[in-house]
């Protein structure tokens, strides 16, 4: 039981972590233009 202590923060700190790398993510253009990269491969 003392293990939950350790885990369940340890979850929400990993969970906040990636939404805040998504949000960054769409902050700074990341997905605007999908079409052209896979048009630049060609």
């Amino acid at each position: 039981m003392a293990i939950l202590m350790w885990l369940i923060p340890a979850a929400l700190f990993l969970g906040l972590l990636g939404l805040g790398a998504f949000l960054w993510s769409l902050r700074s253009g990341q997905y605007e233009d999908l079409d052209g990269a896979a048009e630049r491969v060609l």
